[in-house]
């Protein structure tokens, strides 16, 4: 149940962000507004690493192909994702940009089958399926959407679907120093970007209030995500991930007076139920474990996790840089970051 809470609050926290981000466009344009936003995350994210002991910010001490997973992901999705959807959103209301964002799962799913060794069965498929027809639903709900913000925000959607497989198998830095390197270099590069190409109208207030929702939606959503799919796998942590529209559409209804209707609350049965068929989407068989040594988040409450700690409770998760010896076994599992192999 842990990492699917994490999931859940990450939905929650970045589904808040498309009717706010709305809201700040009318002050910020998009490469400002996303570099102000991935800056916020970065600040957000930050006191947590300094208060971590003998903590490492700096990533060389990572092994190469680490370091270019977390260069792709901050690329695709901390670059060019928010300022794809942000263009999006400026040519179409939050409740269409928000049932769109379902895209994102789709993405996903599809790129950890085909690139990612991402193992999907029959159930799997229904509730990817599930959560499309869902998308789909909320779609036809909420009107027709202009074909330059569609293919924006489809674009934004494989754009995090890349950097959500590339970042569940980053090994070596912790969930939160991966946001902070992301938030840091893509708010960076935006922000200047903006300066540079963009008319800059925004006061003081609106730069810090995007900076705060950075902070929550961006900086701690993401953190939470990281964590989720390093246990459950890219494709299911996405999978709950996807209820992150249904959280926007019940913001941006106070916000923008608009009504919850009967299409939508069938929509919400329809992925609750895809939901609970990914998640009994495990697979078992034998596998082999070569000689590994590396360093994420994990507890001591399955077999993977051996070493001793002395003080040290079996659930308590903990991060640090531990062996694992060769094994070869059979059990059910998730294609989590232990898991990455074909059958």
């Amino acid at each position: 149940m842990y990492p699917i809470i994490l999931a859940l609050l990450s939905a929650i926290l970045f589904g808040a962000s498309t009717p706010i981000g709305k809201w700040l466009l009318e002050s910020l344009p998009p490469f400002q507004l996303a570099g102000w936003l991935y800056l916020g995350a970065a600040v957000g994210v930050a006191p947590g690493i300094l208060m971590v002991r003998n903590t490492k910010v700096a990533v060389g001490h990572m092994e190469k192909k680490n370091i270019q997973r977390l260069a792709g992901a901050i690329g695709f999705g901390g670059v060019a994702g928010p300022v794809l959807l942000l263009m999006g959103l400026q040519r179409s209301s939050a409740a269409s940009v928000s049932l769109w964002l379902n895209l994102e799962l789709v993405a996903t799913a599809l790129l950890g089958f085909i690139v990612f060794r991402d193992h999907l069965g029959k159930n799997g498929w229904v509730g990817v399926a599930g959560t499309i027809l869902a998308s789909v639903l909320l779609s036809w709900h909420g009107g027709r959407v202009g074909i330059s913000a569609l293919l924006l925000v489809a674009c934004a959607c494989t754009c995090w679907g890349l950097d959500n497989h590339l970042t569940a198998l980053i090994d070596g830095i912790t969930p939160a120093q991966s946001t902070f390197w992301k938030g840091l270099v893509a708010g960076g590069v935006n922000l200047s970007i903006g300066l540079w190409a963009e008319v800059h109208g925004a006061g003081f207030g609106s730069a810090a209030a995007a900076m705060i929702v950075g902070a929550f939606a961006y900086g701690f959503s993401i953190t939470l995500y990281i964590k989720s799919a390093q246990y459950l796998g890219a494709t299911r942590s996405q999978m709950i991930f996807s209820s992150a529209p249904f959280f926007g559409l019940a913001l941006a209804a106070p916000l923008l007076g608009e009504k919850i209707a009967l299409a939508q609350v069938i929509a919400a049965g329809i992925l609750i139920v895809s939901l609970i068929l990914l998640f009994r989407d495990q697979h078992g068989h034998i596998h082999r474990h070569k000689a590994s040594r590396h360093q994420h988040d994990h507890t001591h409450a399955d077999i993977h996790h051996g070493h001793d700690h002395s003080g040290t409770h079996p659930n308590a998760s903990h991060n640090h840089d531990h062996q694992h010896a060769p094994m070869v076994h059979s059990h059910p599992h998730w294609p989590d970051i232990h898991h990455r192999h074909k059958h």
